[in-house]
C-alpha cells in the first residue's frame, strides 16, 4: 500500500490527539468503566476524523478507505484497547450501510451528526442466542401503518450504554433466515427502549450493554436500502469492521513487543539481563516477523478493497490473525516480565485482556475459518 502525504498527516493528527485527548485519562476511565464518548467524539470531530472516508456533503473528508485504515493503525498507540474499539464502531462498524445504502434524509438525520460527533452510534446485531450466527436473531420490526414495530434485545453492544441511535438488524418477514432481516436506524431515544450495563474482563473504558425493545416504533423511512437486504448489508459492513480490527491491532502488538524489549534489557535475573537469553530475544524477533507478516496481509487487503475487489476471504485472515497474534505477543510478553506482567496496571496486563475481545468481536475465529475454507473449497461435502 503506497502511503501519500495525507496518510502521513492523518496518521500524525491521531497520534498526536492520543497523545493529548486519550492517554492521560485512561486510568480514570477503565477505573469509572466509560469514557465521556460525546465529548471525545465531539473533539474527534472537530479534527474531521470521524469521517475521513465519507461524502464531502455530510460532512465527511471524502477519502478512500486506505485513510480510514491509517487511522485505525495509529490509533493502536492508545494504552487501553476500549476507546479505540468505541471509535472504530462509531467510524467502521455502524455507519458503513447507512453511508453508502442509507436515504439523504437518513444521512443528513443520523450520518451527519455522528460525522461531526455530535451523536454516537452504535451497531444492533448480536444476542443472546445469536452472537456470530447472524442468521439466529430473533428480534423483530414488524409493519404497523407507516411504522416498523421492534421487539426483542440485543446483547455486547459497545457505546450502548451512551447512544444516540443504533444500526438495528431485525427480521422484518418471515422469510428464509438470510433474506428475511432488514437494518433499521433506530433512535435511542424512542419510548420502549431500556438500557443494562453489561461488565467485563476487559476493555473496561468502553460501555458495553444489553438493549431491550419493547413495541419501539420507527417510522419505515428509516429503513437502510431495501427490505431483507440486511444480511447482506451487515456482512458488507463485516468486512470493514474486520480490518479496522486488524489495522487497529498493528501498533499496539509492536509497542508491547518494544516496552518487553526495554524491560527485559533493564531487568536482571542470575547476573544478566533477561534479554541475553536466547530464548527471550528469539521469541521477540519471531513475534516482530509476525506482526509484520499481519501487517503486509492487513495492507494487502485494504489495497484490494479500495479498487473495488472481493476481499472477503483476505479480511477473515487478517481478523484471524489479529485476533491469534493478539493473544499470542500479549500471553508472550506477560511471562517475561514475570510478577510484574500479572499486577493490573501493567501495559502487557491490560493488552492482554482486552485483546482477547479480537478473536470474538465480529466473528469469532471459528466464523473466520469457515469463511475461508469456503474460498478454499474445502468444507464438508465440497469438491
Amino acid at each position: 500500500m503506497k502511503f501519500t502525504p495525507e496518510h502521513v498527516q492523518i496518521s500524525d493528527t491521531v497520534r498526536k490527539f492520543v497523545a493529548n485527548e486519550i492517554n492521560p485519562f485512561t486510568a480514570e476511565w477503565e477505573k469509572a468503566g466509560i469514557f465521556p464518548a460525546r465529548q471525545l467524539f465531539k473533539k474527534m470531530g472537530d479534527l474531521g476524523l470521524l469521517g475521513i472516508k465519507y461524502p464531502t456533503e455530510f460532512g465527511g473528508m471524502g477519502l478512500d478507505f486506505s485513510y480510514s485504515m491509517v487511522m485505525a493503525e495509529a490509533l493502536g498507540e492508545c494504552n487501553v484497547g476500549g476507546v479505540p474499539m468505541a471509535i472504530g464502531v462509531q467510524t467502521d462498524m455502524c455507519t458503513p450501510a447507512l453511508a453508502r445504502f442509507g436515504s439523504d434524509d437518513l444521512r443528513k438525520e443520523f450520518l451527519a451528526p455522528a460525522i461531526a460527533g455530535d451523536m454516537v452510534g452504535c451497531i444492533g446485531v448480536s444476542e443472546v442466542t445469536g452472537g456470530s450466527d447472524v442468521a439466529a436473531l430473533k428480534t423483530t420490526a414488524k409493519k404497523d401503518g407507516g411504522d416498523y414495530v421492534i421487539n426483542g434485545s440485543k446483547m455486547w453492544i459497545t457505546n450502548g450504554m451512551q447512544a444516540d441511535w443504533c444500526c438495528l438488524l431485525a427480521n422484518t418477514s418471515e422469510g428464509a433466515v438470510h433474506k428475511n432481516k432488514s437494518l433499521i436506524m433506530v433512535p435511542m431515544d424512542a419510548p420502549g427502549i431500556t438500557r443494562q450495563k453489561i461488565e467485563k474482563i476487559g476493555m473496561h473504558s468502553s460501555d458495553t450493554a444489553q438493549l431491550f425493545f419493547d413495541n419501539v416504533r420507527v417510522p419505515q423511512r428509516n429503513l437502510i436500502g431495501q427490505e431483507g437486504m440486511g444480511f447482506m448489508l451487515q456482512m458488507l459492513q463485516f468486512q470493514e469492521e474486520r480490518l479496522y480490527g486488524a489495522a487497529g491491532s498493528l501498533r499496539s502488538l509492536d509497542n508491547l513487543i518494544d516496552q518487553t524489549i526495554v524491560y527485559t534489557r533493564e531487568r536482571k535475573t542470575f547476573g544478566q539481563p533477561i534479554l541475553n537469553n536466547q530464548v527471550v530475544h528469539f521469541r521477540l524477533a519471531e513475534l516482530r516477523t509476525e506482526v509484520e507478516c499481519l501487517r503486509a496481509l492487513t495492507y494487502r487487503a485494504v489495497e484490494s478493497y479500495v479498487s473495488g475487489k472481493d476481499v472477503t476471504k483476505l479480511a477473515s485472515m487478517a481478523k484471524l490473525k489479529a485476533g491469534r497474534l493478539s493473544r499470542e505477543v500479549a500471553d508472550s510478553c506477560l511471562q517475561y516480565w514475570g510478577g510484574m506482567g500479572f499486577t493490573a496496571d501493567n501495559p502487557i496486563s491490560q493488552a492482554y485482556r482486552d485483546g482477547r475481545l479480537i478473536s470474538i468481536g465480529g466473528g469469532a475465529d471459528e466464523i473466520m475459518l469457515g469463511i475461508i475454507c469456503k474460498f478454499e473449497g474445502t468444507l464438508p461435502g465440497k469438491a
